[in-house]
């Protein structure tokens, strides 16, 4: 283990909202350090929902709000070894780490969804997450089912 640990890095609000957790998503969505792109395809992503859901009284930054919270786990499954034998435990994740499982989960469904542009599949995701539906939804439902299936280990606890 480290002596000391690592200082948390100050992220800076986005341009546009003015927001932390926009920078913190827009970091995840990211490849090869190309921000402004990122950028770009959150904005347009959200402009696109906008039109989707044109009779939802909420911005389409709360939409995505909203959405991320649809599909933020409170609970995981961690590996314990326990005399010769691994259990699954389900444990209580820490508030910063379901923000990044949630965005990081937003994101590889989007990924993995037919669609042109990513703008467009990052869009559909976001509006199924607002319904409660799509694969970033069913991803947390089934951490939750796993977790709720092993309880009886939860006195393995760490």
């Amino acid at each position: 283990m480290r002596k000391a640990k690592p200082k948390k890095r100050q992220i800076l609000p986005d341009p546009v909202f003015g927001d932390v957790k926009v920078t913190r998503f827009v970091n995840h969505l990211m490849y090869d350090g190309k921000k402004n792109t990122a950028f770009e395809i959150f904005y347009s992503a959200l402009e696109i929902v906008k039109n989707k859901l044109p009779n939802e009284e909420k911005s389409a930054l709360e939409i995505w709000k909203a959405a991320l919270d649809n599909i933020t786990p409170q609970v995981e499954v961690k590996s314990r070894r326990v005399g010769g034998a691994t259990f699954q435990v389900p444990t209580e994740i820490r508030p910063d780490r379901k923000e990044s499982i949630s965005m990081k989960n937003l994101i590889l469904y989007s990924r993995k969804r037919g669609g042109k542009t990513m703008a467009d599949k990052l869009s559909a995701e976001i509006v199924d997450a607002f319904n409660n539906q799509g694969g970033s939804f069913k991803r947390k439902e089934d951490m939750h089912r796993m977790a709720e299936a092993n309880r009886a280990f939860a006195h393995f606890r760490f």
